[in-house]
């Protein structure tokens, strides 16, 4: 089952990033920006799971800098053969994060 927020220790989970990793990344990715519930606790979107895990590859998988993964972002990958994810439809993009998320899970476990 989906949720619509997922604490920092769920991400942390789901993702395989220790929290104080999110927590630097916040501040250097503009994109990267949970909300704050009542009690100060962040909260994140799918969206901002999707973007850790976008930073994840960049950062651990690629062997990005920080700096250029930031550049990666704004100014997008160059350009690579195939199916770019900005030209698919918002349904096709969602099953794509879910399948990922499912992936990531299953490697974890590995």
């Amino acid at each position: 089952m989906k949720k619509l927020y997922y604490s920092i220790g769920e991400v942390s989970e789901i993702t395989a990033i220790e929290p104080h990793v999110l927590r630097y990344w916040e501040t250097i990715f503009d994109d990267l920006s949970p909300r704050k519930n009542k009690a100060g606790n962040r909260t994140y979107r799918e969206e901002d799971l999707t973007f850790v895990l976008r930073l994840k590859d960049l950062i651990q998988t690629k062997k990005y800098s920080t700096a250029g993964a930031k550049k990666i972002i704004e100014e997008g990958e160059p350009e690579t053969e195939g199916i770019r994810t900005e030209d698919l439809p918002l349904h096709l993009k969602k099953d794509l994060r879910e399948v990922n998320l499912f992936l990531n899970k299953l490697l974890e476990k590995l």
